[in-house]
């Protein structure tokens, strides 16, 4: 950039349209709605420079511009229903801050309001990682799986056949620690290049870093019993 600083940009989406929690973004979790947790995260990060939340909702906007994020346009609903994908809210908001401001950040660190207990030195650890490495198109945060894919069965008929095939058919029956160590994205610090959003009308591209996180900071909150857990983990 022309002024030597790089350019992070925090997006935090937050649609209106929870199914299973209703107005779950910013139910109140402790003393504060659910998405401040992670508005106050990215705005105490020593590499983020800007924080915005993608949202459909005046009344969720309200509430992020109150715990000092900005809003500066409302995401169309068409591109805040159950089956709208990362890479649409990315691009609306890249296309949006191009075409108004100007603006084209050097990262978009996507991090969701579900997880709340993600530390801003962990975002800052995930954004010195994909610097760190300038051939990675995206860097995902993963925690260690709990259930082992090795473990898992379609139902055909009657029957039960493998979720994966591994020539070994012993892996069914094996202990965990003898089995290889899978990870899954745990919805809490995605982070892409704005290059790739446009080449590969993803979020994701080819060369995926892998940022590992503890199962605290790894919590989803997507139920009502995820509510309950969050609560025992603040007290």
């Amino acid at each position: 950039m022309s002024d030597g600083k790089r350019h992070i940009l925090a997006l935090i989406p937050a649609r209106s349209g929870s199914k299973r929690v209703k107005n779950k973004n910013i139910r109140i979790l402790g003393e504060k709605p659910l998405i401040a947790y992670t508005i106050e995260a990215a705005r105490k990060s020593r590499l983020v420079t800007r924080v915005i939340v993608s949202t459909d909702s005046e009344k969720i906007a309200g509430i992020a511009e109150k715990f000092g994020a900005e809003v500066p346009f409302l995401r169309p609903r068409r591109l805040a229903g159950k089956d709208s994908t990362e890479y649409e809210f990315h691009l609306h908001a890249l296309d949006w801050l191009r075409d108004h401001e100007g603006y084209v950040p050097d990262l978009i660190v996507n991090l969701y309001p579900t997880t709340p207990f993600r530390k801003s030195s962990s975002i800052d650890k995930a954004i010195r990682m994909i610097l760190a490495h300038p051939r990675a198109d995206s860097l995902r945060s993963v925690r260690l799986c709990s259930e082992h894919p090795f473990k898992m069965w379609k139902a055909r008929g009657v029957f039960l056949k493998p979720f994966v095939r591994t020539a070994n058919q012993r892996a069914h029956t094996l202990s965990y620690h003898l089995l290889p160590r899978v990870f899954i994205q745990n919805a809490s610090i995605y982070i892409t290049r704005p290059a790739v959003v446009r080449k590969y009308r993803s979020t994701i591209g080819k060369n995926v870093l892998f940022f590992e996180m503890n199962e605290r900071e790894s919590l989803d909150i997507n139920t009502s019993l995820d509510f309950v857990t969050a609560e025992g983990m603040l007290a």
